[in-house]
């Protein structure tokens, strides 16, 4: 016989695979952080490693810990899911106590984006989905992209671009079935009254408030729902904490007789069981 003897304790199978299932559900929930990209001209790789290195300690900690009991990896991953909560807390608190300067940064990060538009690929892709998404051209308006040398409307700019925008901008037409790419060159040169016909004349960031404004239930609940997912992961690794270290403290030493003697001598059994 083995000689695990408890009493009146059981460790909760079904807390056990809710968290293992939790973490694949979140796990599944962080994948989607990685599509932020580009941050006040930080590389995106950088995010991607830092959003996959969290991703990979989190699950595993949660997975493993709690397939194989171990309270240090299911504490490790309530302190790390607590440390996460409260960073978004705090994150939600100061954007709506600092709004202003948070609208700032934004304009300033789509600014320094916009100058930056041909030097990376995946960038310049991102640029142009927020664009076509909020119908939007530049942070505040077209004249932005007076900040890219490529699109500015200097005289000494030999670009074929050069006081233009990029496709992005462009109103788009259902019947067109191909998009042209050429469909914002030299629209800055004509007046104001022209450019509404052809391109998106307003910001970025008007039309970002604007979409907050009219989701902002959507939004709220979004936030609601995934804190309560995490306040129910840390409860869930804390109860499994508790029912481990509970059968642990009810663990009964076998007597005597019942052990498997070692592989000794008979004199040597014999001094064993004196």
């Amino acid at each position: 016989m083995s000689g695990n003897h408890y009493k009146g304790h059981e460790v909760s199978c079904c807390i056990k695979y809710f968290i293992f299932g939790f973490n694949i559900l979140f796990w599944g929930v962080l994948s989607n952080i990685s599509s932020i990209t580009d941050l006040g001209g930080l590389d995106p790789v950088w995010l991607f490693m830092v959003v996959g290195a969290v991703m990979f300690i989190l699950g595993f900690a949660g997975c493993i810990g709690a397939l194989r009991e171990n309270t240090f990896l299911l504490k490790f991953f309530s302190v790390f899911l607590g440390i996460i909560f409260f960073l978004e807390l705090t994150t939600g608190v100061l954007a709506f106590v600092f709004k202003d300067w948070i609208k700032d940064q934004l304009n300033l990060f789509i600014n320094n984006n916009i100058r930056a538009y041909r030097d990376d690929i995946d960038l310049q892709n991102l640029i142009d989905f927020t664009q076509e998404y909020w119908e939007c051209c530049g942070a505040f308006g077209a004249d932005d992209w007076n900040l890219n040398i490529y699109f500015n409307c200097t005289d000494g700019n030999p670009s074929r671009e050069k006081c233009g925008v990029p496709f992005s901008c462009c109103t788009k037409d259902p019947a067109e079935d191909v998009i042209n790419t050429q469909c914002g060159y030299d629209i800055r040169a004509k007046p104001d009254s022209e450019q509404k016909d052809h391109i998106n004349v307003k910001g970025c960031v008007p039309q970002f408030e604007k979409w907050l404004q009219d989701n902002l239930t959507l939004v709220a609940g979004i936030f609601i729902g995934v804190a309560l997912l995490q306040i129910f992961g840390i409860c869930l690794a804390q109860n499994l904490v508790s029912d481990i270290e509970a059968v642990r403290a009810s663990w009964v030493p076998p007597p005597l007789s019942m052990r498997r003697l070692p592989p000794y001598s008979s004199k040597k059994a014999s001094a064993y069981y004196s």
